[in-house]
């Protein structure tokens, strides 16, 4: 597993949150272990998704997202 942090915009409420949250549940491979309004910290098996189609997962889901190296 690795793990990615991602900063996300478009996110005011926990409404937000949930939604972030169900877009990277929905992607296999994918845990979302702490998402936070403006940021999300992501597991994920490299062999079965990759960075960007998690960020394509959250821009469907309306947020834009860049991803950043996760904290230690």
């Amino acid at each position: 597993m690795s793990t990615v942090g991602l900063t996300i915009s478009g996110m005011s409420c926990q409404h937000c949150v949930r939604a972030v949250r169900q877009a990277l549940d929905a992607v296999a491979g994918v845990s979302a272990s702490q998402v936070d309004i403006g940021s999300a910290l992501v597991s994920f098996d490299p062999a079965l998704v990759s960075v960007a189609t998690i960020e394509r997962a959250l821009l469907d889901a309306g947020y834009e997202s860049e991803a950043r190296e996760a904290d230690a």
